[in-house]
């Protein structure tokens, strides 16, 4: 008989909460589950943050989420499912990042732990409990690691860069608009 692993408990404990709350939110964006808005929804809520186009920033938000925290649970493909949690998340610690850290004053906090999560247990693994033990580890090697985390790392900065520039055009023409109102005695 096998002794249970604390370790590795604690390990499927944490896959399963980062994990379930990742699948729950990715759902809500995908699917309009839990209140959330769905696709449409979402994809409108992304074009206002900045992200565009926003139903394709939409879906890969709700994959991103749902996806990384489905492989989470499971304990497959664990790095880069790590990897993918935590690109995901750099995206919402941006549009959070105004608010500071507090999630009580709509900081980055809530997100922020979600993807430090999903890198930890991108690098420790998924233990004993999990997929990746069951074959033998063939998605959870160093290389696959490395590889997942640098990808998940230039999507991220590609996105972040993007949005950015959108926020820049949009301040830009706000300003534009503004000074010919002004120039028009209408403000």
């Amino acid at each position: 008989m096998t002794c249970l692993s604390r370790k590795d408990l604690g390990l499927f404990a944490l896959r399963a909460a980062v994990g379930g709350v990742l699948i729950a939110h990715g759902t809500q964006k995908l699917f309009g589950w839990f209140g959330g808005g769905g696709l449409e929804g979402t994809a409108k809520a992304m074009e206002h943050m900045g992200f565009e186009p926003g139903r394709r920033s939409a879906l890969a938000a709700g994959l991103g989420e749902a996806g990384g925290g489905a492989l989470l649970v499971a304990g497959l493909a664990t790095p880069a499912a790590g990897s993918i949690v935590a690109g995901t998340m750099a995206g919402a610690i941006s549009v959070h990042a105004p608010g500071g850290f507090f999630s009580t004053a709509g900081g980055y906090e809530y997100p922020a732990l979600l993807g430090a999560c999903g890198l930890a247990l991108g690098l420790s693994g998924a233990g004993r409990y999990s997929l990746d033990h069951a074959t033998g580890h063939a998605l959870d090697r160093a290389s696959i690691g490395l590889l997942a985390f640098a990808a998940s790392s230039l999507g991220a900065a590609s996105v972040l860069a993007r949005r950015q520039d959108v926020i820049r055009r949009r301040e830009a023409r706000a300003a534009d608009e503004a000074a010919q109102l002004e120039g028009t005695g209408l403000s």
